[in-house]
Order: C-alpha cells, then structure tokens, then sequence
C-alpha cells in the first residue's frame, strides 16, 4: 500500500475510529439528545430523606440546586460541542519520503542507515488507524525502548476543549529553510551550553551564532533591526522574553512554601558532557538502546547556563515550574520570616477578580490562593492529551537527533539527504564535527530525545496552559521586587539591576525558558516551542471559559495572548 492511501486510510479512520463502540462526535450527541429528553420531561429530581431535620440549601431549594448543576454541566457540554471539528493538516513528509526519513521513527528497529523498517512503521501507522489496544501492542520495537503513550491522543476529557477540537500549524517540512534554520540553531545551543549567561557579550561562540544566525534565509528567532544579538540569541518570540535577563525571575527567586522557603538549586551536569556524537552510539539510541546513567555536578547550583537549564527540564515534573511560580506570586511581597496569608502580600490579582469590589469578604475557596494553585496544574494533564493527539496522530515529526543523523550522512558522503542548503552549509556543524569527528547534532542526555514525536511539545504545550492560567489570575504589570541573578558560578544570589521586570513578561519569559530548554538538551526545535505554546493557551482558555459560569460571584480574567492581543473572560 503506498504512502498516500495509508495516510487517507488513517485519516479516515480518526475520523470515524474501527471497531469502537463509541466514537467523539456520536457520544456527544447522545449525551445532548438524552439532555433535551430529559428537560423535555421536566426534570424533577427527588428529594433527600433520611432521619432528621435538612438543611435549609437557599437561594433555591435542593432540586433547584440539583437542576441548576445539571444546566450548568449541559451548557458546558454544549460549548465543548459547538467548537466542533478542526483540520489537522500535516507537512506532507510522510508522503514524501517512501523510507519515512521525514518522520519519528526512534524505537523501532532500523537498518544500518538509520531507516525505519518499513513493516514497523506500518504497524505503528495501523495501531493509530484503529486504535485497538492489541494493534499498538504488535508494534515491533527494537532494542527495548518502549513508545511513549500513543493511546493518550484518544482519550476524553470531562473539562476544556476536546483534543481533536484543536489544531495547529503543520510542522515545517523536512527540505525547508524553517527546518535548516531550526537545526542550525540546535547546533549553536549544543557548541553554547556551557557558556555562563552572564559572559555573553564576550563569547565568541555567542557571537558567531548571532552572526551565522542572522545569515540565513529564513530563521524565526528573535532580532534587533533585522538581525540577531547576543541580547536576542536562543531567546523566546515574545517582546517580554527580551526584556533582562535570559532566565526568568521564577527559575532563581526563593519559593515560600508554607512556613519554609525553597532555594532554587539545582544538581546539574558536568561540563562538557555531550552524547550520540559517534555513529553506532547515534544508531543503536534510534533502534531504542537505553544506556546508563551520567554524572553529575556534587555542588548545587543556580541555573547560570543552557546545559544547567537542560536538566532542569530534563527531570521536572511538567507543571512544576508553574506552581512553583505561583507560590512566588502568592508571597512577592511578604517579609522573610512573617507569615503571610494569601492575598494579604502577594502579587495583585486580575482587576476582575470580585472579592476587589467586596467590603466585607475575603477570597479563599474561589478566586484566591487555594484556587489558583489548583487550577494552574489542573491544564497540565488536560494540556498533555491534546499535545498527544498532535504527536502521534497528527505530525509525527522527527526529532532533531534523527535530523542531525540526516545532515551527518550527506555531509560525510555516506547518502545524499533532502536537506536545505542553509544547513548543508552552516559552520555550525563544521564545529561539531572538529570536537567530535561527526557532523551529528551532540545532546545533552544520552539518551538524547523521549521516544515520542517531536510536534507538539510536551513541555511547551504545558507551558502555555498553565502560564495563560497565571496570567488570568494576576495583574500582568506588576513590577517584580528585588530581583536577582546569580554570581559567576552559580553558588548564590546577587541583585539584577537593570529594566523593570513584570510578571507578565516573566511569565512569558518562563514559558520560552522550560520550552527551549529542552532545545538545549537537543530534543525539541522552535517551532515545537512556539506553536505548543499557542496550542496550550487554547486549551486553557476553553478551560477557563467553561469554568466562568459555575462561579456564583461573577468576575472576570483578561490577559495578553502570546501573539500580543488581549482577551476577556
């Protein structure tokens, strides 16, 4: 069967899925209609009983209360219908390529040019197309690594947008310029990540990546007056991420935690510690080897370069930094040492929060602390499963270690690869090569990228959710106090001096940070960072909005979009 018509086969399948009782569109209308049944009826819930006296539930008795959550959960079942179906168009690689060089392929066995074998990948293209449990557990792997979670881009949620209801770009093509500037750009992060942030402007690796950068056709980082800088270089795609230091204020300032306060220290990787920069290394981790562990920095440190900045986000949980910013939010202005009670000396909250318009109630339950901490990593998992739909049924990109796999195997005249010229002819990996003896992209773990596809991004999609959250909850220009970087080797604090920085722009700039930081590891390119992050601020708007009705004191959240634009909910 060729390419084509198993990617109609698929598609047609994901829109109507074999052999499953139920599939998204048919539940959603046999809820409804059992919804119009049963109001058609009158609904007429019946009463408690029990021994004793009830207690009084006004305004309205117990069976108004009852239907009232029943109107409120189909309403919010209807919004989530109304959103209806979205188009998930793809870059076309997969039809492209017989041999599926454009698309992920790690964990499945491969031949000695690191080309899937093609009876795997259609056993992976067969277990999306029907969803069964026992097609996926047919897929042959190749040395023990196993998939990581396809089956999570077909579950439900009871809360937000479906994932199927939310699209994104297609991922740039394999043969592109956006996709050579991409890679370019990880082999720069690869030669930087020991450079300390705060010796930028004097690096000469720094500065030949903003040079090489600027220099091609068609990169879509950052720039000053069409170029990029050592102040623009790795940085995100906001007006916020440019604004002070690289890292964000969240990554460095203590966390109030309760009665204790958090250092923000990390256990990081030793230096000049880079992996699957020889070939059989390189070809055994895409047949799913799974090596040892590496080790490790003894002294912990504040994040003061991209290799620090990896493994924080090489080992987090996803939605950690976003609470952790929260609690920092919470407490901004407390005094070390004094208790502080949420919302008596933290950040001001959104000005349509209600409880500022109450003489005499104070927020706890709703729309205060307690909230706020539960609902930023409420999205994450809701956030996830449409990042999952993206990867597995959607893009299916490759990762840039497979990529950078491609690009050693043309440059060292071994096969002839469909890639840019821009990339065929950067320095950057004339450098690698001159350390390493390869042209292939080093990362920084050694296992080197999940075996997951790389379009969405975990991780940034994550970051979009819970970041929209923060940002509907607090007032965006609020300026940050105190604010610190650390000292040359990352062993304390010192005061920043400098622009203001707001919690708004912070909150973007922690957003690019955790995303990028996996680019630094080697294992997401930019694009994955930027259209994730778009991707989880749908999903948590649709959140927010269905949430707007359960809540009996009215109020509102607006904030900036990362496109710039604002919103009111």
């Amino acid at each position: 069967m060729c390419s084509k018509s198993v990617r109609a086969q698929q598609e047609s399948s994901l829109k109507q899925p074999k052999n499953r009782s139920v599939n998204r569109r048919n539940f959603v209308k046999s809820f409804l209609a059992v919804g119009a049944t049963t109001s058609a009826a009158g609904f007429n819930p019946a009463p408690l009983h029990g021994e004793g006296q009830v207690a009084d539930v006004r305004p309205g008795d117990d069976n108004s209360r009852k239907a009232e959550a029943y109107r409120i959960r189909m309403n919010a079942a209807r919004m989530a219908f109304q959103r209806g179906s979205a188009l998930h168009p793809t870059n076309g690689d997969e039809e492209r390529y017989s041999n599926r060089i454009g698309n992920f392929t790690k964990g499945l066995p491969h031949n000695a040019l690191g080309e899937v074998d093609p009876n795997a990948y259609l056993a992976l293209l067969n277990a999306l197309s029907t969803g069964q449990k026992q097609d996926f557990e047919a897929i042959p792997l190749g040395l023990g690594a196993k998939l990581t979670n396809p089956q999570s881009g077909l579950a439900f949620d009871l809360e937000g947008p479906d994932s199927h209801s939310l699209t994104m770009p297609p991922a740039p093509e394999l043969a592109s310029a956006q996709g050579a500037g991409e890679l370019v750009e990880l082999y720069w992060m690869a030669l930087a990540r020991d450079v300390h942030f705060a010796d930028w402007s004097a690096s000469p690796v720094i500065t030949a990546a903003a040079e090489e950068l600027s220099s091609l056709s068609d990169f879509r980082g950052p720039k000053a007056d069409g170029r990029v800088t050592p102040d623009t270089l790795f940085r995100g795609n906001t007006s916020g991420d440019l604004v002070g230091p690289y890292l964000s204020q969240f990554l460095w300032l203590p966390i109030p935690q309760g009665s204790m306060s958090l250092e923000q220290k990390l256990y990081t990787m030793q230096p000049d510690s880079n992996y699957l920069t020889g070939y059989d290394e390189w070809l055994a981790i895409q047949n799913g080897f799974k090596p040892a562990p590496y080790a490790m920095d003894s002294t912990p440190r504040y994040i003061r370069n991209l290799r620090d900045l990896g493994e924080w986000v090489h080992v987090d949980a996803l939605y950690q930094a976003y609470h952790q910013a929260c609690l920092i939010l919470l407490g901004l202005y407390g005094t070390p040492g004094q208790r502080n009670w949420y919302g008596n000396a933290g950040a001001p909250f959104d000005a349509g929060n209600p409880y500022w318009a109450s003489n005499n109630q104070a927020c706890f339950g709703t729309f205060c602390g307690p909230h706020i901490l539960s609902l930023v990593t409420e999205v994450a998992s809701r956030a996830l499963k449409a990042c999952w739909f993206q990867k597995w049924f959607v893009s299916r990109r490759l990762r840039p270690e497979a990529m950078g796999g491609l690009l050693h195997q043309t440059r060292a005249s071994i096969v002839s690869r469909p890639l840019h010229s821009d990339v065929l002819n950067a320095s950057a990996p004339g450098h690698v090569y001159s350390l390493y003896g390869s042209y292939l992209l080093p990362t920084a773990v050694p296992e080197g990228s999940p075996t997951h596809p790389s379009y969405a991004a975990g991780h940034a999609t994550v970051a979009g959710a819970c970041v929209t959250i923060l940002k509907a909850w607090f007032e965006e220009s609020t300026v940050i106090p105190y604010p610190v970087m650390p000292n040359a080797d990352g062993t304390a604090l010192v005061a920043y001096n400098g622009p203001a920085l707001t919690v708004g722009n912070e909150l973007n700039k922690l957003a690019a940070n955790v995303a990028q930081g996996r680019n630094t590891l080697g294992i997401h390119y930019r694009s994955d960072y930027w259209e994730s992050l778009k991707l989880g601020e749908q999903l948590a708007i649709g959140i927010l909005q269905e949430q707007a009705a359960t809540y009996n004191e009215g109020g509102s959240w607006t904030l900036t979009r990362f496109d710039g634009t604002t919103i009111t909910i």
